[in-house]
């Protein structure tokens, strides 16, 4: 298992989840805090872009339950929406 950070926040059913990875699984984020900390991480990112930018959503690895296409694939779609072109 990776224990990556790659789904800390992920678009799901038209709803940002908030999760942390703790040991081997992630939990859901309830502090307000902690939430706004991790929306606003991925907020200044863009704005730090000049000329271009482009975003990264992973795939997903459907053998490992903690980095699953499911995780992604809501981000992935919501982006799209936004009209973000897929490359």
């Amino acid at each position: 298992m990776s224990g990556s950070r790659d789904a800390d926040l992920r678009m799901s059913e038209g709803k940002w989840l908030h999760r942390k990875f703790h040991r081997k699984q992630w939990k859901r984020v309830n502090d307000p805090a902690a939430r706004r900390y991790r929306v606003n991480a991925y907020r200044v990112l863009p704005t730090r872009a000049r000329q271009g930018m482009a975003i990264l959503v992973p795939p997903g690895d459907e053998h490992d339950p903690t980095r699953l296409p499911v995780f992604h694939d809501g981000t992935s779609d919501y982006l799209t929406s936004l009209g973000i072109e897929r490359i």
